[in-house]
């Protein structure tokens, strides 16, 4: 905008370091004078922009030490509905990576498993171990079941992206029932997401169905505490 403020300019340039990871979280800001000679302004303008983007819960100022980024919030799922871990990501601009570590039919199914998929249980189902990532940090081990007629003949690359998108070409996705605990974090566990044994973790279970209540996919995965969150909404219903 032409006649926007130069500290609004300078505050926009500054808070697109932070996204870029140009300026990471934690991490100290130049000195108010470097930044006024980078910028070629005062540093009153370089305060106010400062001033702008804390008020914004961007950056933190240290009485006596001096401008930090702010620790930015965990990664945080279902704020927007139904999504996949990848597109939960996309939308927080965080790029992804998974790894399948296992893919096989299940020979023998857990009862909570088959008690999960009724009558369909008796179809093949596709056991599915996967690594995922947030911007090369290790985030959550995932542990699926899900009815191979459902994935079709998918290949690992394709079951290295979302899975939600490689189900949706073989049926509509409709809703899931979901449940979160915390728990410690298993030694199998703690290696794979670089987390010392004993941490906390969130442990999900969910079940995902169909609009018309066909079951479609278990889930058992570990998230880390520390890095990610779940977000429902409760609607209270009128008692009259």
């Amino acid at each position: 905008m032409k006649n926007q403020p130069i500290f609004q300019e300078i505050a926009r340039k500054i808070e697109e370091r932070v996204e870029d990871g140009v300026y990471v979280s934690s991490q100290k800001l130049p000195s108010e004078y470097d930044l006024a000679d980078e910028f070629q302004c005062s540093r009153l303008t370089i305060r106010k922009a400062i001033e702008l983007l804390i008020s914004q819960n961007i950056l933190v100022k240290e009485k006596g030490k001096g401008t930090y980024v702010m620790k930015q919030p965990k990664i945080q799922s279902g704020s927007g509905g139904l999504q996949s871990f990848t597109e939960t990501a996309h939308i927080q601009g965080k790029q992804t990576k998974t790894e399948v570590l296992e893919y096989e039919i299940a020979k023998e199914l857990p009862l909570k498993i088959k008690q999960a998929f009724g009558e369909y249980a008796s179809e093949p189902i596709v056991h599915l171990i996967r690594l995922r990532s947030f911007e090369d940090e290790p985030m959550t081990v995932e542990n699926l079941y899900v009815l191979k007629r459902y994935i079709g003949e998918a290949t690992k690359k394709e079951l290295s992206g979302s899975l939600y998108q490689v189900i949706e070409k073989h049926i509509e996705i409709g809703y899931a029932h979901q449940e979160v605990e915390a728990v410690k974090v298993t030694k199998d566990v703690s290696k794979l997401l670089k987390v010392q044994v004993g941490e906390p973790m969130l442990l999900v279970h969910s079940m995902t169905y169909s609009p018309a209540a066909r079951p479609i996919l278990y889930d058992r995965s570990f998230y880390r505490a520390d890095k990610y969150t779940f977000k429902n909404t409760l609607i209270r219903h009128n008692k009259g």
